[in-house]
C-alpha cells in the first residue's frame, strides 16, 4: 500500500511576493506542513505578521529583500536562504503587479514593466531556484498564473497582466519538460478573483462584489488561503508524478 504524504516536514521552501496576499498565505501554509520558509519580497515590504505567523508554527523565516527581475539578487538570495535555513527543497513564485489601462492607450513601458516582472521575474526566481535544487537532488515549484491567461476579463482592460499569466502557466510547462531530469517538479496554479491587497485597486475593487459573485458558481471570490492547499499539493510528495499542469482555482469562474 502507498503512502500518501502531503506533509514537508524540515524541507526549507523560497516564496517570492510572500509578504502579503496569496504569497504570504501559502508561506504560512508551507510551515504548517513543516517546512522552514524564506520569504522574499521587496524590501519596502512589511512582512512581520507572516514572519511571526511562520515562527509560531514552530518553524525558522527568514525575509530576504530582492527584486525578482534582477539576476543576480535572485541568486544571491536563494545563497543567503541556504545559508540560513538549509538546501531549498520547494519554491512559491507568487510576485506579480498589476493594473488596467485600455490597450490603445498602454505605452510600451507599462507593458514591458508588467511583463518584466510578471514573467522575466518568474523565470530568473525558477532559474536561480532550480539550479539549487539540481544539486540538492531535486525539488518542486509552483508558479502563479491566473485565470486572466486563460479568459479576458471583459470589466476590466488589462491585455499585458492577462498574457503576461498565459506566459507564466506556459513557461511552467516548458521548465518542468526541461527539468523533470533533475528530479525537479515545475508546476501552476491560476487563482480566479482572490480578495488581496492587488484587488483592493479601484479597476477591481468595483467590480469584486458584484461582477464576480454574479460570474462565479459559488458565489463569491476566494480568501487567499483557498489557494495555499492547491499549492502544497503540487509542491508535496502526494503530487509526484504532477508535472507541467496548470491547476485552476477559481470556484468555477472559468466552467461558464
Amino acid at each position: 500500500m502507498s503512502k500518501l504524504s502531503f506533509r514537508l516536514d524540515d524541507g526549507v521552501a523560497m516564496v517570492t511576493g510572500g509578504a502579503s496576499g496569496i504569497g504570504s498565505a501559502i508561506a504560512i501554509a508551507l510551515a504548517e506542513m513543516g517546512s522552514h520558509v524564506a520569504l522574499v519580497d521587496l524590501p519596502s515590504s512589511d512582512a512581520s505578521a507572516t514572519l511571526k505567523a511562520i515562527e509560531a508554527e514552530g518553524r525558522s523565516a527568514e525575509f530576504i529583500a530582492a527584486d525578482v527581475t534582477s539576476a543576480e539578487q535572485m541568486e544571491a538570495a536563494v545563497r543567503r536562504a541556504e545559508g540560513s535555513l538549509g538546501p531549498l527543497t520547494t519554491a512559491v513564485n507568487s510576485a506579480g503587479i498589476a493594473h488596467a489601462v485600455p490597450a490603445e492607450d498602454m505605452t510600451a513601458e507599462q507593458f514591458e514593466r508588467v511583463f518584466r516582472v510578471n514573467v522575466t521575474g518568474v523565470f530568473l526566481s525558477c532559474q536561480a531556484q532550480a539550479r539549487a535544487m539540481r544539486e540538492n537532488g531535486g525539488g518542486a515549484i509552483v508558479n502563479l498564473a491566473s485565470i486572466s491567461g486563460i479568459v479576458s476579463h471583459r470589466e476590466m482592460l488589462q491585455s499585458h497582466y492577462n498574457s503576461s499569466k498565459a506566459a507564466v502557466a506556459h513557461l511552467s510547462k516548458s521548465l518542468a519538460t526541461e527539468w523533470a531530469q533533475y528530479g525537479i517538479r515545475v508546476n501552476s496554479i491560476s487563482p480566479g478573483f482572490t480578495r488581496t491587497p492587488m484587488n483592493d485597486r479601484a479597476e477591481v475593487a468595483s467590480i469584486l462584489d458584484e461582477a464576480v459573485t454574479r460570474n462565479t458558481p459559488l458565489g463569491r471570490p476566494a480568501d487567499p488561503f483557498e489557494m495555499a492547499g492547491p499549492a502544497l499539493f503540487l509542491l508535496s510528495p502526494a503530487a509526484s508524478f504532477c508535472t507541467g499542469a496548470d491547476l485552476v482555482v477559481d470556484g468555477g469562474f472559468t466552467a461558464w
